[in-house]
């Protein structure tokens, strides 16, 4: 799946890095995040939107929860990430295709 800069950009300083040296594990799990939600249930047009604010949260939490190996908040965002997803999957606009896309 193709990745935006801007959207990688998006998710590194959510990450409160400002070197582009981890970009290719970022990347890597940007596109774990989108299958994660494409599996809960979001609509893959959904999870792959780079300009919904709600996805690029959920995406950015997934990955600061799952970047590094010695990450002592994982769990917490572990947490938060699947409550995001949990609350993008009760609601109609994320799961059910409209005539607008």
């Amino acid at each position: 799946m193709a990745i935006g800069t801007p959207y990688v950009t998006s998710v590194r300083q959510y990450m409160r890095l400002t070197t582009k040296a981890h970009d290719s594990e970022i990347k890597d799990l940007i596109n774990a995040a989108r299958a994660d939600l494409v599996l809960g249930g979001v609509l893959e047009v959904k999870a792959l939107d780079e300009k919904d604010p709600l996805i690029l949260r959920a995406v950015a939490t997934y990955v600061k929860a799952e970047f590094g190996l010695d990450n002592p908040d994982a769990e917490k965002y572990r947490a938060s990430y699947k409550e995001q997803r949990n609350a993008l999957t009760l609601s109609d606009s994320y799961i059910k295709a409209t005539e607008e896309g």
